[in-house]
């Protein structure tokens, strides 16, 4: 006698969550210019400690910047001489646009601070700027040459970088400066010949982001010339990639994991 047809049991079809229940990070709207000035230098000091453990120090060179909020042409920095794993948002100093220290009790690096100032004042719309000394972005600076368009993350910076093609020794002077924030124009990134990188952002996380994959894209362009013949990636589709993912909002996006993680550790 053959056994009974089991009857299949209906297995639940999982209910999708509701779009408006997922959580996705977008930068905050502040309610206040005192709590959008703690947040700035939170996110400082926190790009600072995450440069450090990314071996970008190099003695007392390199600086990131933050502009207050209320007061447009003062900027907050990294203290001189202090390392960057360390920094705590209450270790930083504002800086006026002469690169006289208003608020802090240490010294302001001069030499990296007047080329921030130049590209802030020439800038408004960018809220920070990061210089430091890493090794791969030196490396490509040593060549006097711009990113090119061989992997997505470089799309992002596919003319929208430049190239100081000088150099005259460290920039205190002035006009030296001036003309880097020149060169820099509009764009998110410049490339110091002889000297480093130098990105800007409309946010801490945008500017530290853009460093961060920059000096990547470096480190990938350099090691894909050493192995052979890099296959660029064509002009219109390389236009699109940047399109979506060159935004200072995408930057800001992308840098949150790295923001959780030293945030955890510190």
């Amino acid at each position: 006698m053959s056994e009974p047809a089991s009857v299949p049991v209906p297995v639940p079809v999982p209910v999708p969550v509701p779009v408006d229940q997922l959580h996705f990070a977008m930068p905050p709207v502040h309610a206040s210019v005192a709590e959008e000035r703690a947040y700035r230098k939170e996110r400082l000091a926190g790009a600072l400690r995450l440069f450090g453990e990314y071996g970008y120090e190099d003695g007392v060179s390199g600086h990131l910047t933050a502009r207050d909020p209320e007061f447009a042409d003062c900027f907050w920095a990294n203290p001189f001489g202090a390392p960057f794993d360390g920094i705590a948002a209450d270790e930083l100093i504002l800086v006026n646009g002469d690169g006289q220290v208003v608020e802090g009790r240490h010294h302001v690096n001069q030499a990296a601070f007047a080329v921030h100032a130049q590209v802030h004042r020439a800038r408004p719309d960018v809220v920070a700027v990061a210089h430091a000394h890493s090794v791969h972005g030196r490396a490509l600076a040593a060549l006097g040459e711009l990113i090119e368009p061989i992997t997505q993350e470089s799309c992002a910076f596919y003319e929208d970088h430049a190239l100081y093609d000088g150099y005259t020794g460290v920039a205190v002077d002035e006009e030296e400066c001036r003309r880097i924030a020149t060169a820099l124009g509009g764009r998110k990134a410049i490339v110091l010949r002889n000297h480093g990188l130098l990105t800007v952002g409309d946010s801490v996380d945008a500017a530290a982001w853009w460093f961060i994959s920059l000096e990547r894209s470096c480190q990938v362009q350099l090691a894909a010339r050493a192995a052979g013949k890099p296959v660029p990636i064509e002009h219109r589709d390389a236009v699109a990639t940047r399109e979506r993912l060159g935004s200072d909002l995408v930057a800001w996006i992308s840098y949150q994991p790295l923001w959780r993680r030293i945030g955890r550790r510190s």
